[in-house]
């Protein structure tokens, strides 16, 4: 899985550092200098080892070298960044091995999990835990110095509450609608019309459809359910009680603190109970945060998490 320790790469001393976090449906980096100054912030593609590592190494090569012309800096520059690596899908052993083994033209490359970095972000490497709802979903544990687990195996068996999750749900029902097993209703209408009321074009779509894609309908159905729609209000609510699930089991497993992350956080906090939401902290940072820190950057003064500047997406 994760490779927490530098490896020494291009051997020449480190002056800048960069953070990405390459989550599955986009990938944010920052650079920083000595003083923790953010000289750049690079908005790109998908970063989930899905893709294959071959994919995940050109994003990463095009990320850095973006990130150094933004700063002004020569391209040579790259052979004296420390590279913080969060990825999506790490759990892939052979190609977590494979990627960490590449011959990289940076000082320094530590590579970890995308959660493993939000859990950084969130808690400074301290015992805590993290529900991450996204594109997928994971929790990451640190107890008593120890880490564990829970989902994020991969959707479509895995990712409970994921914004994949919510739009497959989202899809079946509007073929449920389509094929007059069941009414339709401003959700379905909604789902279907992109496809214009054609099976025949969803099946088409389904057999090429990412994760990425399926949660492409979240913020529609998170719409819809605020608007009162039956349908999507059940989708949503199945997905908070999955929410609330995982975080009861957090604090059995004895996590002294947990924060909900992610990009549907805050679009699903407001739908969990008083009492689950009440056990929740506010992450100390982001994912990006926590790449900067898997990086051994300086203490960042412009934070991470800051919008991205316009000509820079």
């Amino acid at each position: 899985m994760a490779n927490n320790r530098p490896i020494e790469c291009a051997g020449q001393d480190v002056r800048y550092w960069l953070g990405i976090d390459a989550g599955g449906t986009k990938s944010l980096a920052s650079l920083v200098d000595v003083k923790g100054r953010e000289l750049s912030r690079v908005l790109a593609g998908p970063g989930n080892l899905r893709i294959g590592v071959e994919a995940v190494e050109e994003l990463t090569l095009d990320i850095a070298q973006r990130a150094i012309e933004e700063a002004g800096l020569s391209g040579d520059a790259i052979g004296a960044v420390s590279l913080g690596l969060g990825l999506a899908g790490l759990s892939r052993a052979s190609q977590s091995r494979q990627l960490v083994g590449n011959r990289w033209p940076f000082a320094q490359v530590s590579i970890a999990s995308d959660a493993e970095i939000a859990h950084l972000g969130a808690h400074a490497g301290e015992d805590g835990a993290i529900l991450i709802v996204g594109t997928g979903s994971i929790a990451y544990l640190r107890v008593g110095g120890k880490i564990d687990t829970m989902g994020g195996y991969g959707f479509p068996i895995s990712d409970e509450a994921s914004g994949a999750a919510l739009g497959l749900s989202a899809v079946r029902h509007a073929l449920r609608a389509l094929d007059g097993r069941t009414r339709s209703t401003p959700l379905s209408d909604a789902v279907t019309g992109q496809f214009g009321d054609s099976t025949v074009a969803v099946i088409e779509w389904m057999e090429t459809a990412t994760p990425g894609d399926f949660a492409a309908f979240a913020p529609i159905v998170i719409s819809y359910a605020e608007r009162g729609d039956d349908i999507a209000r059940s989708i949503v609510i199945e997905a908070v009680r999955h929410i609330e699930r995982f975080i009861e089991t957090i604090f059995e497993k004895g996590a002294p603190r947990c924060s909900l992350m992610g990009g549907l956080s805050a679009h699903l906090r407001p739908w969990l109970r008083a009492r689950t939401s009440e056990m929740l902290v506010e992450p100390q940072g982001d994912a990006l945060s926590g790449a900067l820190m898997l990086s051994g950057a300086p203490s960042v003064v412009a934070r991470p998490g800051a919008p991205v500047p316009e000509g820079r997406r």
